[in-house]
């Protein structure tokens, strides 16, 4: 019946009020600054807004949470972080399409931002471990630009590349970067992947 139509349309159409928001990291002050950090710095930031604090660990991460969405750190080392994204999900119920893993991209420029609904983790190695723990490659992520003016470095310069702070005349760039990060990531949660995709892929708008 038409009616019976319409409201299975709204009930389809309808968001689940809750998201899972993972900021990949590594745990400790020795990379609280560095390029690999910039998920953790995003969560921190909504935190921040949402007036929320990350309390104990749950899932070998720091969560933080309100009415809309759950906020988590893992402090299990980047390469490690899928095992706090199946256990959330698991635990909470959560779908893949609930979460949202936010980590840094260094063959994007410094600013840029690029969220996609899912593909290979291209050689990001925290991103690789939660599509291993989730057993999909349909994870919604948002990839944060932190390659210097030159591009980023090859072979093992590249390691120490992302474990490095942002010099001094990046550091405000790189503050924009993970403000409008977290615009995007509230976005996602508010509307959906191909509403933030079209609002903030690409670079930084000029100043």
């Amino acid at each position: 019946m038409p009616g019976e139509t319409a409201a299975g349309d709204t009930a389809t159409s309808e968001r689940p009020t809750r998201r899972l928001i993972l900021g990949l990291g590594n745990p400790g002050s020795r990379y609280a600054g560095t390029r690999h950090n910039v998920g953790f710095r995003v969560v921190e930031e909504l935190a921040r807004r949402r007036r929320v604090a990350f309390g104990g660990s749950e899932c070998n991460a720091l969560v933080a949470e309100d009415e809309r969405l759950t906020l988590a750190a893992p402090q299990t080392f980047m390469n490690r972080s899928g095992h706090a994204a199946r256990c959330l999900q698991e635990r909470r119920g959560f779908t893949t399409e609930d979460l949202l893993v936010v980590y840094d991209e260094i063959h994007l420029p410094l600013g840029t931002l690029r969220l996609r609904p899912g593909g290979s983790p291209a050689g990001h190695r925290g991103l690789e471990s939660v599509l291993e723990s989730l057993g999909t490659d349909r994870v919604p992520r948002l990839r944060l630009g932190v390659a210097g003016g030159e591009g980023p470095p090859e072979g093992e310069d590249l390691v120490e590349f992302v474990l490095e702070d942002f010099e001094s005349e990046e550091t405000e760039r790189a503050r924009a970067m993970i403000v409008r990060a977290a615009d995007a990531c509230e976005l996602w949660a508010a509307e959906g992947a191909e509403a933030a995709m079209s609002r903030f892929n690409g670079p930084a708008p000029a100043s």
